[in-house]
């Protein structure tokens, strides 16, 4: 995980803390010095430039202290998130993508605050590099990363998805570890989906391949529109999961697709 995903410091702001902004008259000031050298045709142009720089930088300041407060205040309205989603081969718990925006998104937004993603070109073989761009409304930016796996191979070295559709997880799951970390957000008693301590590392890489397989799968599914396509799928994903033996993924898996043929022979939409 990247550096750049250290997470804020509450302690240095509280939702009380009083903001040590540049005063209003000193960035006027400043404004009315750069408007009288706009106007003197005798101005000399390296004073000019000095003064539009602190200009600059005075309201960059002022708008990422904002930006600090204001998460500040968002991190101290949001309590721990229960998990919604189970790793039956860990035994550990997680709160779904789904699961933490549906609790962060109403809170970041009131507090100004806005996400957009983006990926990005990793210097990590067979990663992914995915970025979150998380914009105030006083108009500061502040960027976070995440380079994230996404060969398809699973925990024995074999290919368990396709090059695209591991992408395509891969940048799910950045999602999920992004908006948790960018808000410092607690899930429960048990978060330990990434299992770092005390399991061991390829029991880690085979319950996570597992799962981004099923969601790969789960997600193909439900763009299907034809029987022969649905079958042709699950003779795949069926196969595949198999091999991560994960029963519950692969019963699950195969009630979705018995439940998605059945309407395409009703002429229902799946």
């Amino acid at each position: 995980m990247s550096a750049a995903l250290a997470p804020t410091e509450p302690e240095v702001l509280t939702p009380k803390a009083t903001l040590v902004l540049p005063a209003r008259n000193e960035i006027s000031t400043v404004l009315h010095a750069i408007t009288a050298a706009a106007n003197d045709p005798n101005v000399d142009i390296d004073k000019m430039e000095r003064l539009l720089g602190m200009h600059e930088r005075m309201h960059a300041r002022a708008n990422e202290q904002k930006f600090n407060a204001a998460m500040t205040k968002a991190q101290a309205a949001m309590a721990p998130i229960s998990a919604d989603a189970v790793n039956p081969q860990t035994r550990s718990t997680y709160a779904s993508y789904a699961q933490l925006d549906r609790a962060l998104r109403p809170i970041y937004t009131k507090n100004g605050f806005a996400l957009s993603f983006d990926t990005d070109d990793c210097p990590k073989e067979n990663h992914i590099r995915v970025l979150c761009y998380v914009s105030h409304a006083a108009g500061h930016v502040r960027t976070y990363k995440c380079d994230m796996p996404a060969d398809g191979k699973g925990a024995k070295g074999g290919d368990v998805m396709t090059k695209t559709h591991a992408q395509g997880s891969a940048m799910t799951y950045s999602q999920r570890y992004l908006l948790k970390l960018i808000f410092n957000v607690s899930i429960g008693e048990n978060d330990d989906d990434g299992n770092g301590a005390g399991a061991d590392s390829g029991d880690i890489r085979q319950a996570t391949d597992a799962d981004r397989l099923a969601d790969s799968l789960f997600h193909r599914l439900r763009g299907i529109k034809t029987d022969g396509d649905a079958a042709a799928l699950w003779a795949e994903g069926s196969k595949a999961l198999a091999e991560t033996k994960r029963r519950d993924l692969y019963t699950e898996f195969k009630d979705a697709v018995l439940a998605h043929r059945r309407k395409l022979k009703a002429g229902g939409r799946p």
